[in-house]
């Protein structure tokens, strides 16, 4: 009797729980200008370090050329010629066992008019402006003093007659390397802390609701309801609260994002860069969807718990 009965407890357990999980959905519609505003503050919430952390995600996949950090472009004056440009290369190879790319005028000149666009503009020009130009990479010696072997580099090529300057412009790209590992960990202390928030959020409403419906649960208790009877639908209202709280955050940062591609693409391209702004994948929104359920089901655990021991119904 008892191996008959098993099965009908679980049928009965499983509609129970069906039924408080839907049930607990429309409680949340009926009151439908409280729960958005409640939904509302939980998907700002969320959406804070969501969209940091996508941002994070999409500076690293920016090409920030880290293998040529270190390297000068140096030119040369208007009347050097193959000669000296060959020269000067020889000499920095010999040295500072540099690696050096040649670039004649002609060569950049094509480069810019493909980079540029103004092949028109540039076609109407007498000659050729553009100087000799040496892309200077220093040996591999590891990053610590790369500073100083760029700057002893640098002051050397500078002295040197046939020299009309030298351009190093990588320090942006080391900051921007720095800013990023910056971010990366300001992602993981604002989750903390806006999962601590979602949790107080979710906590304090389901108090609120829990002592509205004070009456209810003495009824409830009376009748000899139990207290995991009498604990569920609020359980699930947290969890609803959480879930819909992680899908506006998804909304927002997607309506972000669609703002803000095009002008980020321009900013990219202008410096070289083909990447696209990425939203979140797959893995990162089933992700978000199942934390904000955790956070709302653990914030309502607490506020229950808390309140039904207040009404000696705790177990």
């Amino acid at each position: 009797m008892n191996d008959r009965s098993r099965p009908q407890r679980f049928r009965a357990w499983g509609r129970r729980q069906l039924y408080s999980f839907f049930s607990s959905l429309g409680s949340l519609a009926n009151n439908a200008v409280g729960t958005l505003m409640t939904v509302a503050v939980l998907g700002i919430a969320m959406a804070l370090p969501l969209a940091l952390y996508v941002a994070v995600d999409n500076l690293e996949a920016v090409d920030l050329k880290t293998e040529r950090w270190g390297s000068l472009s140096v030119y040369l004056v208007e009347s050097a010629n193959e000669a000296d440009a060959q020269s000067m290369a020889t000499l920095l190879q010999d040295r500072y066992a540099a690696q050096v790319e040649v670039v004649s005028p002609d060569e950049g000149l094509a480069s810019f008019r493909e980079a540029s666009g103004f092949g028109a503009v540039l076609d109407l020009l007498d000659g050729n402006p553009l100087p000799w130009v040496l892309h200077v990479t220093p040996a591999e010696e590891g990053k610590a003093d790369l500073e100083a072997r760029v700057a002893e580099l640098a002051a050397w090529i500078e002295a040197q007659e046939t020299v009309d300057a030298v351009q190093v412009d990588f320090r942006w790209l080391q900051r921007l390397e720095a800013f990023v590992g910056l971010a990366r960990s300001l992602v993981a202390v604002l989750t903390a802390v806006l999962a601590l928030a979602v949790l107080v959020i979710v906590a304090n409403t389901i108090r609120l609701d829990v002592a509205n419906r004070a009456g209810e649960i003495e009824v409830l208790h009376l009748v000899g309801a139990p207290n995991g009877f009498i604990r569920l639908p609020f359980l699930f209202a947290g969890f609803w609260y959480g879930f819909l709280g992680a899908l506006l955050a998804l909304v927002l940062l997607n309506a972000a994002l669609l703002y803000l591609s095009a002008p980020a693409e321009r900013l990219l391209d202008a410096y070289g860069n083909t990447l696209r702004l990425e939203g979140p994948g797959l893995p990162v929104t089933a992700s978000l969807l199942v934390a904000g359920g955790v956070l709302g089901l653990g914030g309502s655990w607490v506020a229950v718990g808390r309140h039904l021991r207040r009404f000696r119904l705790a177990d």
